[in-house]
């Protein structure tokens, strides 16, 4: 493939997976709504469908056995995710409020998505069992969203505890419900929700291969073009999104919508074809990707936590922490 092509396939194929996905994520709303999705359940569906950018790409590069270039358009987009999501929407917003409840609960699940993503890219524990942790944390919050009161009755838990996971998962759906309130689906929808599936997979696979054949003509290390670039490609339908809530008044929801779609970045575009194929060996920029990462992670939620939201000056504080990240990168690579 020659450079002009290269060229030529990354933009046609970022642009094109870019503007369908957006397709894909309001047609998936729809048919959730049509099932009864609660509002929680929604916000992950909608999440797992603007992640099919950096998922697919990621196992795009992990099936050409370039296990850094998809490690770094996960950890990456993730470390991009909490900037354009939160920091600017922040910004943008001027003030975002968040329930501290809301706070805990969806940074516990983050925090250990996040730490067993670490340790699984450091070489602590395998991909196997990081990949177990994760899809059980997961499972449990995504049953605990969609039937949040049958499950806690059967738990039995101390009812100051039922009471709390009662409030917290509430909070979350106000959240939520301003943001994500699509109108019943039909069956065109689940069609046009396939179709762009199909084409979002095909562009994605194609901008993947034209940015790692760009990067290794031009000497770009493969943590540079997974970590920086196509991170940040493919993150911008999540990044729009959360802009434009921000400026009408809804950015609350840019919170579960960020830290859902970081964890299934994590378990669909990195421990999962890391289980299949294979996880690239613990490098020093592999694991400053996934510390900072996880660095970012620990920031935003105590901001968030102690603010009882985000401001502009926390905003400020996330995106100096991204740009950082990209300095670091760039002068150790």
């Amino acid at each position: 493939m020659t450079v002009e092509l290269s060229f030529f396939t990354f933009i046609v194929g970022a642009v094109v997976s870019l503007a369908t996905s957006w397709v894909l994520v309001t047609r998936l709303e729809r048919v959730g709504e049509r099932l009864g999705f609660s509002e929680a359940s929604l916000g992950m569906v909608a999440a797992l469908a603007a992640d099919t950018p950096e998922i697919t790409a990621s196992i795009t590069a992990i099936a050409h056995h370039q296990q850094t270039v998809g490690a770094g358009v996960v950890l990456g987009s993730n470390v991009f995710n909490l900037a354009a999501l939160l920091g600017l929407g922040a910004v943008v917003a001027g003030r975002i409020d968040l329930h501290r409840r809301v706070v805990v609960l969806g940074g516990t699940v983050a925090m250990i998505v996040g730490v067993a993503c670490l340790l699984s890219v450091g070489g602590q524990i395998s991909a196997r069992v990081g990949l177990s942790i994760v899809m059980a944390v997961l499972l449990g919050y995504v049953a605990l969203l969609a039937a949040h009161v049958s499950i806690l009755a059967r738990l039995h838990l101390p009812e100051t505890w039922t009471v709390w996971l009662n409030t917290a998962i509430v909070e979350e759906e106000s959240e939520l419900e301003e943001a994500i309130r699509p109108q019943k689906g039909t069956g065109r929808d689940a069609v046009a929700a396939a179709a762009a599936l199909v084409v979002v997979l095909v562009a994605s696979v194609a901008m993947e291969q034209g940015a790692s054949t760009l990067g290794t003509h031009f000497g770009v290390p493969q943590i540079v073009v997974g970590g920086l670039v196509l991170a940040a490609v493919t993150s911008l339908p999540n990044a729009v999104s959360a802009v434009y809530l921000a400026r009408r008044g809804r950015g609350a929801a840019a919170l579960s919508t960020a830290l859902n779609s970081n964890s299934l970045n994590v378990a669909a575009g990195l421990l999962i074809p890391a289980v299949l194929i294979g996880l690239a060996k613990p490098s020093d920029s592999g694991l400053l990707v996934a510390s900072w990462y996880v660095g970012l992670t620990v920031l935003t939620l105590l901001l968030a936590y102690v603010g009882r939201g985000l401001g502009r000056l926390s905003g400020a504080v996330i995106i100096l922490a991204y740009l950082g990240f990209v300095v670091v990168l760039l002068a150790t690579t």
